[in-house]
């Protein structure tokens, strides 16, 4: 199974302020024992919301464009892992492991399965499964 490990957003985050070196250290040794035990997949930071922009569709064909900054920071992400692990438990066990610089020790994190192909029962035809094996081969 899959997990998307989200760093939620904070005030300093959202601020632009870069980490420390301390910070990033202790950020590539645990993403360096992650890589190492097969589980890490793939991770990145997020700039802030100053740099982003929501898009709202109306469902009559209406959509509106709302340029960052967005108010209520603990609702943004920072980054994300995704990692890839036999159970929530075990991803749980994984973040525990959290590096403590993160955040003043204070950094808030959202753990979420990754929907499957099969997730979605029969719904998901052998032509959706070739469609998005052949897109994705074209990367």
């Amino acid at each position: 199974m899959r997990f998307m490990v989200i760093r939620k957003a904070d005030e300093e985050t959202e601020a632009g302020v870069l980490p420390s070196t301390e910070l990033l250290d202790a950020m590539g040794r645990y993403n360096e024992e992650l890589v190492k035990a097969g589980v890490m997949l793939s991770g990145s930071g997020l700039m802030a919301s100053d740099r982003g922009a929501r898009l709202h569709f109306d469902g009559a064909g209406s959509t509106t464009v709302t340029d960052g900054p967005f108010a209520e920071a603990k609702e943004l992400v920072a980054g994300y892992s995704i990692v890839r692990a036999d159970s929530l438990a075990e991803v749980i066990e994984w973040v525990l492991k959290w590096p403590v610089e993160d955040g003043h020790g204070n950094a808030e994190i959202e753990i979420r399965q990754v929907v499957e192909a099969e997730d979605f029962g029969d719904s998901v035809t052998d032509e959706n499964r070739a469609f998005t094996v052949d897109l994705l081969a074209d990367k």
